[in-house]
């Protein structure tokens, strides 16, 4: 299977995105537990603008990193995995097995506790950490298994925006949402008028930023009713959202992400730390990312094969699958996100992002091993002849 430029610079970057964000997650554990009164932690609530720093890197540049996770979505949809219907079915239906079985699992463990507000946690995928795990298993990975993770995770990202935007929103203001969505009406008129210079796109983005922040809902949605509202164009390097999806690759891998989990993964081990992985919370993240997503992504896809909708794609089997469905398992940046946004006090959230960490190791773990010894070994050149 061919890959094309574009896709392998993105399985590059987010190969390489995935490892350094594994290192500031140590770094920051470490940091957190290793400094008394916490002197790391506080630099996250230093004071600029009138806003902590850890407001403008969860608020501020994740806008960004949404930005280009709707860029990602767009190019799909035009010219990727996701522009022919039956190449685009199997990892859709996959991706809302893997959202729907671990928000129900989650639901369960928790329905009527102060935590049922959790469920959105375990349902997403990071995409970054995923395609790093696939990655270190080489040139055994068949091409059309990087591509169906990498469309499975872009569709699980939007299914995570849309969760944010409904059951993460309160105290609407219809006024700001409404000027909000005036100006991105305009960005529309802009795109239908064909203009191809990003400035306009970008500082009526910026504008409709500050809006949708004082409407209720989630400021970061901008990034992705942005980036729908850039041209499209061919795709090619000539085209305006090929060009600003390339040009935020690096700082969105390199900077915003490993800032976000240098800001979010300050974790302080308490003496209660390993009991509260058995709250119901702890449990129904546990269950839900590292069984919940191989479950509901393995049997969404099999219903979908066995109804004829779709096909396996070339050179993967039913075991590659399973093992793809527990690296999706690896939760971390959104679902440590919407954490954020579903819970208020400190303690649970401290609680919910350790399950995070240890559900998303274990989802790894489990899914890299058992892609290790079920993949097809890369034939010798003697052989291939």
């Amino acid at each position: 299977m061919r890959l094309t430029k574009m896709f392998r610079g993105f399985f590059a970057s987010e190969k390489a995105g995935g490892i350094i964000l594994v290192l500031c997650t140590v770094v920051s554990l470490v940091l957190t537990n290793l400094f008394p009164g916490h002197v790391y932690t506080g630099v996250w609530h230093t004071h600029i603008g009138g806003r902590p720093l850890e407001f403008w890197i969860n608020d501020g540049l994740m806008t960004i990193f949404f930005l280009l996770v709707g860029l990602e979505l767009e190019r799909e949809v035009y010219v990727g995995e996701l522009s022919q219907r039956k190449h685009a079915m199997l990892p859709a239906l996959a991706a809302l097995g893997g959202m729907l079985i671990p928000a129900g699992i989650h639901a369960a463990l928790n329905n009527g506790t102060g935590t049922a507000s959790g469920a959105g946690i375990p349902m997403a995928t990071d995409i970054a950490f995923a395609i790093g795990i696939l990655s270190l298993l080489g040139d055994r990975v068949p091409a059309s298994l990087k591509v169906f993770l990498t469309a499975l995770a872009v569709i699980d990202d939007l299914g995570a925006i849309f969760t944010i935007a409904i059951f993460y929103s309160s105290g609407i203001s219809w006024v700001d949402l409404g000027i909000a969505a005036a100006l991105w009406g305009g960005l529309l008129v802009l795109n239908r008028l064909q203009v191809f210079r990003l400035l306009p796109y970008l500082l009526i983005g910026a504008v409709m930023w500050y809006f949708m922040l004082r409407s209720g809902v989630h400021a970061t949605i901008t990034g992705v009713l942005v980036a729908f509202a850039i041209p499209f164009g061919k795709g090619d390097e000539r085209s305006i959202s090929y060009r600003l999806e390339h040009a935020l690759h690096k700082p969105v891998a390199f900077v915003i992400m490993p800032l976000f989990a240098l800001a979010n993964t300050c974790i302080l081990f308490t003496g209660d730390w390993a009991s509260a992985l058995l709250s119901t919370n702890s449990l129904g993240i546990f269950f839900g990312l590292a069984l919940g997503k191989p479950i509901g992504i393995t049997l969404f896809a099999a219903g979908a094969v066995s109804l004829g909708w779709c096909s396996l794609p070339s050179g993967v089997r039913w075991k590659d699958i399973i093992g793809v469905g527990f690296l999706g398992g690896i939760g971390f940046t959104m679902s440590i996100f919407i954490t954020l946004l579903a819970f208020d006090h400190a303690e649970t959230i401290v609680h919910a992002k350790t399950a995070i960490l240890v559900s998303s190791f274990v989802a790894a773990l489990v899914g890299a091993l058992w892609l290790h010894y079920s993949l097809r070994p890369v034939p010798l050149p003697e052989e291939a002849d």
